[in-house]
């Protein structure tokens, strides 16, 4: 099966989903949204741990504990030659695929062939690297949230060896259920995947012992641009 036949039969059963559920194609009805907006305020959200002082230097800590590594960046415009420092220094190819949502940065001047699309996969031409963006990210626990879109695929976080994420200082929260928050005043009906991105992918099924990249990228890098609030 191929990846478009795949997506076409996805699109088949969700739609027969739907219609299971007596909603239309265009998804959740107001009153349905209503519904769900009277039972949050119904159930007040719990005690959350206190998370003080610079979430930043919070989220760094967390994120390093989880085997990511981190650098920060003063602008945007200085995000292309971080990425290609730290592809350099690790003796990693410097091509691979960007968000299009990012295609805006100027990764030619820093000696990137970054190309602005969803990473290819098979036939021996797989990306390298991945470069996203990220959504939020959670000071609690070092983690990443992003969502797909046209223009932010989720593939791009999962397929290549190397994931380089590309974070606003400004999206940095304390806890999960902010992120959440976050989601709902963006999109107000959640967008077709959320991903949690804690470190590179890891396993410990065999003999107890960690391994990574067992289920997605080897390494996880994480850019945080201290002069940018959102993305």
């Amino acid at each position: 099966m191929t990846i478009g036949d795949s997506s076409a039969a996805r699109t088949k059963i969700l739609a027969r989903i739907r219609k299971a559920q007596g909603h239309g194609a265009g998804g959740a009805t107001p009153a349905q949204r209503e519904a769900v907006q009277t039972y949050l305020r119904a159930h007040p959200r719990g005690p959350l741990p206190e998370i003080s002082g610079d979430l930043v230097a919070r989220f760094r800590e967390r994120a390093e504990s989880m085997q990511s590594t981190t650098e920060e960046a003063a602008t945007q415009a200085d995000v292309p030659a971080a990425v290609a420092r730290y592809l350099t220094a690790n003796k990693l190819p410097a091509r691979g695929c960007v968000w299009p949502a990012l295609a805006y940065l100027d990764w030619e001047d820093a000696g990137l062939a970054m190309e602005p699309r969803a990473p290819r996969r098979g036939d021996g031409d797989d990306d390298p690297v991945g470069v996203t963006g990220v959504f939020a990210a959670i000071a609690e626990t070092g983690t990443l949230m992003t969502v797909s879109g046209p223009d932010t695929p989720a593939s791009t976080s999962l397929l290549p060896e190397t994931h380089v994420a590309v974070l606003a200082a400004g999206r940095i929260v304390a806890h999960m259920e902010q992120c959440w928050d976050l989601a709902r005043s963006a999109f107000g009906e959640l967008p077709r995947a959320v991903n949690f991105i804690s470190g590179p992918s890891r396993t410990g099924d065999i003999e107890q012992k960690l391994v990574l990249g067992a289920h997605g990228p080897y390494r996880v890098h994480i850019v945080i641009v201290r002069g940018w609030h959102r993305i």
